[in-house]
């Protein structure tokens, strides 16, 4: 049983992946969001491999906003160990506010580029 909700964000997402493409010199920053938990991964389309990924099923109780900002640091970091600098930021068809932005800025933080 799917909602109107869930199909409207599925409308987007397929238009936001029309023009939103990983390559090797800069991956896709593909966001998942669920109503308990965040993921983050780097992807290459080009060879529909994952380079880098966090999650905050690991991590401690936080608010929801704050385990999003641990979960953008850790993806900038695994993403620098892997070499990689700049991504292409993909919000999965999510609203940039609130978990999706904070994932974003803690991952400029932690020294991606998009």
């Amino acid at each position: 049983m799917t909602t109107k909700k869930v199909e409207r964000r599925i409308k987007i997402k397929f238009r936001i992946r029309k023009s939103v493409n990983g390559t090797a010199e800069r991956p896709r920053l593909s966001v998942f969001r669920s109503n308990k938990q965040i993921y983050a991964q780097v992807i290459n389309d080009l060879t529909g491999k994952t380079l880098a990924s966090a999650s905050s099923l690991g991590l401690e109780k936080l608010a929801k906003t704050e385990q999003a900002k641990k979960v953008g640091a850790l993806v900038a970091e695994k993403a620098k160990a892997a070499g990689i600098e700049t991504v292409v930021f993909d919000r999965n068809g999510y609203l940039y506010h609130g978990r999706v932005q904070a994932l974003a800025d803690a991952a400029r933080e932690g020294g991606l580029k998009f």
